[in-house]
């Protein structure tokens, strides 16, 4: 953390000293203006404290037992004073896994309402472990280590190696089941087959080392993704000039920057820096042109959030995140790493095919978002609906661009070529076309890869916004179909990502399926446009429309 702390200060004393050089990045951008982000600073700041300051009495008017705290993650205050604070709970001083939930209070702080991710008693058994944190670490690394050669899932390749847990075990209580229990939580890192990192995050029971959960923390999708840039064109980046030195780092969006890992799989990189302000060329083999694209694309993905939302970055602390280009070698995937903070783009097949396609840029960063957020499990159809946020949010950055080298869609990764016949990664409109999502809910949904479980919720967001059938949208070819065979009518995208990222960030919680999501979303519905509006209607008939009832 000092070191992080230590590397921003002196970005910002660069900026400082030098001032940023403003170049539009394809889309609209305003200068920054210092005043109404300390004020949103500020605005965010009051909303923490306030939901500090009713964490007891909220806790109180909830009936929470005495061994109970609440521990503010996120506050929202809607225009007319309603609050909704999202905590996480502690059990005796434990931190609760599963215990997350959203308080809604009136403008005078009176609770209306709670969403919580587990109901009941949140106590366990017993208190006293019958293992010590050194050997649960250890069953925790056994665990993984039996997996090792074995595919994490159908989008990340086998484990290769398994270098142990980091840190000491923590004591946690296990809710998210509802049946709470003393469990430890261990980090174990490894890496996989194709060089993708492994840092897989183990719940075991205290007692009996049993594995409860466990968490792949490196988050990927297969997909690809530019000055000049590969995929983006002719592009215009925000830069910074110290001296006679510029960089490709982004005062007016917090600080975040882009840098060169040059083919290794550890570190931050070495930021991208010339005496000229041109980038790349547009082909692989610059090394600049798959930077291009990272910068910009974490750029778009920031003022995407900002002026869509009001979002102020993925944690809206107003801190970019960094991208990190040209990860080891022949490496076929990008990630998102909440540790690092950051966005890391492999080369592709050949080192010639940079990840660095915009929608993998605006997926991957959307998972910082989820997690700090409703931090949805990444497991069952909660991890589905974590994928298909992310689905959901990258297709909306890529309309936001509107750009004319990567014309807006309803397909993922439809550029990285990654299957080797042209065809995309994944199908919004209808799912099922890659061979493996499901176009609807059914009781076995939640046992599929959540990157498959996530094509109900895809689904679901096509036709809340585009409606059913036939159709061409910027020269794609749309035909979505619907479970009971009702003809629905879209009503857009700007409405619909609205009652998406307010059910997110308002409503769900860690373990919200896709009842709750139904819920979650007609909640939202009501909230922006009322219970009676079409708004909130449509979102009935397209969750009908995928079988969620």
């Amino acid at each position: 953390m000092k070191r992080k702390l230590a590397v921003g200060a002196v970005l910002s004393a660069s900026a400082l000293l030098a001032g940023a050089i403003q170049v539009s990045a394809g889309i609209a951008q305003a200068a920054p203006n210092p005043a109404a982000q300390n004020a949103a600073a500020q605005n965010r700041g009051n909303a923490l404290a306030l939901a500090a300051s009713q964490a007891p009495s909220a806790a109180k008017a909830l009936g929470l037992g005495a061994q109970e705290k609440l521990v503010v993650k996120d506050a929202i205050v809607d225009a007319d004073g309603t609050r909704h604070f999202r905590y996480e709970r502690t059990y005796d001083g434990l931190p609760v896994l599963g215990g997350d939930l959203v308080v809604h209070q009136d403008a005078k702080g009176q609770v209306r309402s709670s969403d919580k991710a587990v109901t009941g008693s949140l106590a366990p058994a017993s208190l006293s472990p019958k293992l010590t944190a050194a050997q649960a670490a250890g069953k925790a690394t056994g665990a993984v280590q039996s997996t090792v050669g074995i595919a994490k899932d159908a989008d990340a390749a086998a484990l290769t190696s398994v270098s142990g847990a980091t840190g000491n075990a923590e004591l946690v209580i296990w809710a998210a089941d509802g049946a709470p229990r003393l469990a430890y939580r261990t980090t174990v890192e490894g890496m996989r087959a194709d060089g993708t990192p492994s840092r897989q995050k183990l719940v075991t029971d205290a007692n009996t080392g049993e594995v409860l959960s466990t968490h792949e923390e490196i988050e990927t999708a297969n997909a690809t993704g530019t000055g000049n840039g590969v995929f983006v064109g002719n592009v215009s980046l925000t830069t910074t000039l110290t001296g006679s030195t510029y960089t490709l780092k982004d005062a007016t969006r917090g600080n975040q920057y882009t840098t060169t890992l040059a083919n290794k799989t550890s570190g931050s990189g070495t930021l991208y820096s010339k005496t000229t302000n041109s980038w790349g060329n547009g082909l692989a083999s610059n090394k600049e042109s798959a930077a291009v694209d990272a910068q910009y694309g974490a750029a778009v993905t920031w003022d995407f959030y900002k002026n869509t939302f009001g979002r102020n970055g993925i944690r809206n602390d107003g801190v970019g995140a960094y991208s990190r280009v040209h990860y080891g070698s022949n490496y076929v995937n990008a990630f998102w790493d909440d540790s690092c903070f950051c966005m890391t783009y492999g080369d592709g097949a050949s080192n010639t095919h940079p990840l660095t396609e915009l929608d993998v840029s605006g997926h991957e960063m959307s998972h910082g978002v989820t997690s700090n957020t409703a931090g949805l499990n990444y497991s069952g159809e909660s991890g589905g609906l974590n994928e298909a946020t992310s689905d959901i949010f990258g297709s909306m950055v890529e309309f936001y661009a509107n750009l004319s080298k990567d014309v807006p869609d309803y397909l993922i990764g439809e550029l990285i070529d990654i299957n080797g016949n042209g065809t995309p990664l994944r199908y919004m409109d209808k799912p099922s076309k890659d061979g493996a999502s499901a176009d609807y809910w059914s009781s076995t949904v939640g046992s599929k890869d959540v990157h498959y479980s996530s094509g109900v919720a895809n689904h679901f967001f096509y036709l809340l916004a585009e409606g059913s059938g036939a159709k061409t949208i910027n020269g794609v070819s749309y035909n979505s179909p619907t479970y009971n065979g009702a003809t629905l009518t879209g009503i857009g995208r700007a409405q619909a990502q609205q009652i998406w990222y307010r059910a997110l960030t308002v409503y769900m919680t860690s373990t919200t399926n896709y009842k709750a999501a139904r819920t979650a979303t007609l909640n939202a519905a009501k909230d922006l446009y009322g219970a009676t509006s079409t708004q909130y209607n449509a979102v009935a008939a397209a969750w009908t429309g995928v079988n969620v009832n």
